[in-house]
């Protein structure tokens, strides 16, 4: 079935609290995921809050990497989207949960805009990891 884009939401548990709070170390991460997924990054931007916590996003070619951090509760957000062929979100997807040092992570892959006649729809998918 054809389909615009595939949108990865995942909640990531267990991950490295010194990590969740590094706001130079999530960039990193992230960059180098969507370099080897084969992801054209335009631009980026993450802001660390006080006392704890980060959100950042990139901006790739049709597409965007956004995570937002609790080291407090050793959990990330994370959502990954991508339009068009050549990519690998999946690999970015558990280049970045390796890099959290996640334990546990509930994965929801969204297949957006999924043709039905004249009509766009989505088809949800989840598991665990």
């Amino acid at each position: 079935m054809d389909t615009v884009g595939y949108h990865y939401v995942v909640e990531a548990s267990g991950c490295d609290p010194e990590v969740l709070g590094n706001v130079d170390k999530l960039r990193e991460i992230l960059l180098r995921a969507a370099k080897n997924a084969k992801m054209d990054v335009k631009g980026s931007y993450f802001f660390k809050f006080t006392p704890t916590g980060v959100s950042g996003t990139l901006i790739v070619a049709m597409s965007h990497v956004s995570i937002h951090t609790w080291p407090e509760h050793q959990y990330a957000a994370l959502d990954v989207y991508v339009c068009g062929e050549g990519h690998d979100s999946e690999k970015a997807v558990s280049e970045i949960l390796a890099g959290l040092k996640a334990k546990h992570a509930h994965i929801t892959e969204i297949r957006r805009g999924v043709k039905d006649n004249d009509e766009f729809t989505h088809i949800i998918v989840t598991w665990e990891e």
